[in-house]
């Protein structure tokens, strides 16, 4: 398989779960017979969750755009693999592999976010249409044993399409807002450290060495990570979702590997450090305090919204509440004590991993203000608007603070898109 091709048209810009069933609609028009659409099933508001497959190989390769709606980059991408795999019959092998694409599935959640698709892609347009589900609201996460609850329907749409496909790779296409790029992996890859690495290197992309996400993640080369063995730590504690328990591991029942690709919107040098840290109890301890003193004044503001807020429920307020929620725990565990324990000695961090840590303490409270700014869009009344006021205020300057505070470059979307399209293709080309 090439690592590199020719850019289809349109991939230098996000897309909206509709405008890319329409272009995937038209893909299958001039290709018939090649290419097949089909509805596999309906989110909770009732938007279709919409399948593209090329090819017709007993192989398949599954990618799944949009599973965090807060991540555009994933749409673009699976209609983009789309359109490679047409273009490009050595993806297919000879007729043995199928490449599918589900193009969004979280479509409701993206119809929150397209706010900012049509217009600059600045920070803070990003943040002025931001919206992130709580963790039950989010379709990658199977419901955990005796919880009671009933898998999300995008879930079980997923979970279908798996049984049926029996995918020797699926790939989730996700994005970070400020970071590098890394690839988390249910299973070994063999061979793909260097083309990826090779692609991030073309895309100009640091490669992350210490995500947050995968912090505890065995690594079996630059930017990429295994997930642990059974009973060993997955994640801090106060990241309740559990990999086994996810679509991502589900595949494995199949004999597939899972490979979740992140990209990232502006990219940090800072995360691609690989030299010992200098003082990490240090810079932990200080994480931790930033994270409580930040924090603390949103939710404040959100105990004093609440009662002027027009709808008492609603995605925006659940994901503010979750949001809050894992702040005290997360300053736990960054403790230097609790990580010293996860990992058995602080010198064992790296520049990246506290680069890693530094920018979630400024995620955090960015995320926050941005959600208490939409929830207040709707509020009447003087005490309302003071407040919209107060978090206009909060959101903007924890927005300069994440945009000036870590060397950060704005990554074109052509070049996210590209990047993470290579790397599903290098994935695929080694397990085959």
């Amino acid at each position: 398989m090439r690592a590199v091709a020719a850019r289809p048209s349109g991939s230098g810009r996000y897309l909206s779960a509709g405008q890319a069933a329409v272009r995937a609609a038209r893909l299958a028009e001039l290709h018939p017979g090649l290419v097949a659409v089909r509805q596999v099933g309906r989110s909770r508001g009732g938007r279709p969750l919409v399948l593209v497959s090329v090819g017709r190989g007993p192989r398949h390769v599954l990618a799944v755009g949009g599973p965090h709606p807060n991540e555009p980059v994933g749409t673009a991408t699976a209609l983009h693999l789309a359109e490679r795999a047409v273009q490009e019959p050595e993806l297919r092998r000879g007729g043995e592999v199928t490449w599918n694409v589900l193009l969004c599935l979280d479509p409701d959640g993206a119809a929150l976010n397209e706010g900012w698709l049509g217009g600059p892609l600045t920070m803070e347009r990003h943040y002025r249409s931001f919206y992130r589900p709580a963790l039950e609201d989010q379709p990658e996460w199977l419901p955990a044993a005796g919880s009671g609850r009933a898998a999300l329907p995008e879930t079980a749409a997923l979970t279908t399409v798996i049984d049926e496909l029996r995918p020797f790779l699926q790939c989730s296409l996700h994005g970070v807002d400020v970071g590098g790029t890394f690839v988390q992996l249910t299973g070994p890859v063999p061979g793909l450290a260097e083309p990826f690495a090779r692609s991030a290197a073309a895309a100009g992309l640091p490669l992350e060495r210490g995500p947050y996400d995968a912090f505890f993640w065995p690594s079996p080369g630059p930017g990429l990570y295994v997930m642990p063995a059974a009973g060993a730590k997955d994640r801090f504690a106060a990241l309740a979702e559990n990999s086994a328990h996810s679509t991502w591991s589900y595949v494995q029942r199949h004999g597939g590997v899972t490979a979740v690709v992140e990209v990232p919107m502006w990219a940090a040098p800072g995360v691609a450090d690989a030299a010992p840290h200098p003082d990490p109890a240090g810079a932990l301890g200080e994480a931790a305090g930033v994270l409580l003193r930040e924090t603390e004044p949103l939710a404040e503001l959100l105990a004093l919204a609440r009662p002027l807020l027009p709808a008492p429920e609603g995605p925006l307020l659940r994901s503010a509440l979750w949001h809050l929620s894992i702040v005290p725990q997360l300053a736990l565990d960054w403790s230097p004590e609790a990580v010293a324990a996860d990992v058995g000695s602080l010198s064992v961090l790296s520049g990246a991993h506290l680069a890693g840590v530094a920018i979630q303490t400024a995620r955090m409270p960015v995320r926050i203000a941005a959600l208490l700014v939409r929830l207040l869009q709707g509020a009447e009344g003087p005490a309302a608007a003071e407040l919209r006021r107060r978090a206009g205020r909060l959101l903007a300057a924890h927005v300069e603070r994440f945009r000036t505070g870590f060397g950060v470059r704005p990554v074109p979307v052509g070049e996210q898109v590209a990047h993470q399209a290579r790397a599903v293709v290098a994935a695929a080309g080694a397990l085959l």
